[in-house]
């Protein structure tokens, strides 16, 4: 599914009448904020997977 630049410039100015200019930085700044969670979320969830995956290798002995 191709979107050209016409649909990208109509899907921006329906959000700009829908929610108006002023409200679309904080709109902008919410979505940052979730979306930066979100990856924060997702490291921690591989950090502590590879920490259990390395304490597994530790606790197993050698034969």
């Amino acid at each position: 599914m191709n979107v050209g630049p016409w649909e990208i410039a109509a899907i921006l100015f329906v959000v700009v009448l829908l929610f108006g200019a002023k409200k679309l930085p904080e709109l902008a700044r919410g979505l940052g904020q979730g979306i930066r969670e979100f990856k924060k979320a997702a490291s921690n969830v591989e950090n502590a997977g590879s920490s259990e995956k390395a304490e597994e290798t530790k606790a197993q002995p050698k034969v």
